[in-house]
This record gives structure tokens, C-alpha cells and sequence, in this order.
């Protein structure tokens, strides 16, 4: 017999977020981020649109509890510091584990979007910018599919 289930309260709408800019401490060209659940309730994952610019990408970054792309629209590249560099397109998901640097962001001739969903809990440590020939070599030689 199935448990009952527990009321944990009632269902709410979550305010909508403003489009912000993305900082440039964080980000190399023109991106934007439509926050979706903001601080819904504590606990709750982080889910956001992310809309980047031909050749805008993230800094390197690592998410404790991992993070989920989605791409929505565009074409965009993903990459690990162990090298490994994928092609993302639309309709694609990509998982990056727990504590796995990487980088993200669209191809140089086309803008991309993605849901970043994170899980809740998870710290998200940024580190330097991807430069302009690490962002041009991963892009001329992708190691995953093409």
C-alpha cells in the first residue's frame, strides 16, 4: 500500500526574475541570464536560461553537486580541463559531474542558448577566463561528436 502523502504546503508562482547581463568577471562576450526558479524554496535546484552571443563563453567554473545544460537553440561547445571538448546543439543535454571543471558557451557563427539547471546544495567556485586561443583550439578540434 502506498504511504500517504505528506502536505508540504501550498503551491505558489514563482516571482519573475529580470534579465541581467552576465559579468563580465564571469563571462567573455555578450550573454544573458533569465533566472526561471531563483530562490523558489530553500533546497530547490537552480534553473536558468542562459542566451550567448557567437564566441561568448563562460570562465572555467566547477559545480560541487554537477550541472545540466540543455540547449534550447544555436550551436555551443562544452569543454573539461581534461580536454574533453563536445559539440552541443539543439535538443542536446549535457551532464557534467560533480566537481569537473569546465567551460561553456556558444560556437564563433552562432548564438546558442541552454537551460543550466544545478542541483541544490552545490557551491559553484569560478576560476580564469577562457582565452581567445584556448576558446579557438577547443573549437577547431572538439573530441566529442562533430
Amino acid at each position: 500500500m502506498p504511504a500517504e502523502p505528506r502536505a508540504a504546503g501550498p503551491m505558489v508562482i514563482v516571482p519573475t526574475l529580470a534579465t541581467v547581463k552576465a559579468p563580465s568577471e564571469r563571462f567573455t562576450g555578450d550573454a544573458w541570464v533569465d533566472g526561471i526558479t531563483g530562490e523558489a524554496a530553500p533546497g530547490s535546484a537552480t534553473l536558468a536560461t542562459v542566451r550567448f552571443s557567437p564566441g561568448a563563453r563562460t570562465a572555467w567554473h566547477v559545480h560541487e553537486n554537477g550541472q545540466t545544460l540543455h540547449v534550447s537553440g544555436g550551436v555551443g561547445i562544452v569543454q573539461s580541463k581534461d580536454g574533453q571538448t563536445v559539440v552541443m546543439r539543439t535538443g542536446d543535454t549535457v551532464m557534467t559531474p560533480p566537481g569537473v571543471w569546465h567551460w561553456h558557451g556558444a560556437l564563433p557563427d552562432s548564438f546558442m542558448s541552454h537551460l543550466a539547471l544545478s542541483v541544490a546544495g552545490g557551491e559553484v567556485e569560478w576560476d580564469e577566463q577562457v582565452g581567445d586561443d584556448e576558446y579557438e583550439e577547443a573549437v577547431k578540434s572538439p573530441t566529442g561528436r562533430d
